[in-house]
């Protein structure tokens, strides 16, 4: 039994909807890290950590990790 034939169209929007509001926090959250400096191996805990989470992840390092993003100086 084929059970995409029996998937609406507004079943699919949905999971379309969901699946993008899962996948968009992690890869902008993975954006910003990998753009930033961190200090020791924070950069490769904070990547593991959204990894592993997904969108928990991703949260948390929007909470908790972007404060610890060492800041430019520009001469």
């Amino acid at each position: 039994m084929n059970y995409f034939l029996m998937i609406g169209p507004w079943q699919l929007i949905l999971i379309l909807i969901t699946v993008f509001i899962i996948i968009i926090p992690t890869v902008i959250a993975l954006i910003d890290i990998l753009k930033n400096e961190f200090s020791g191996n924070n950069k490769i805990a904070w990547v593991l950590v959204v990894l592993l989470g997904n969108v928990l992840g991703a949260l948390l390092y929007f909470i908790i990790g972007r404060k610890q993003k060492l800041s430019a100086t520009y001469n």
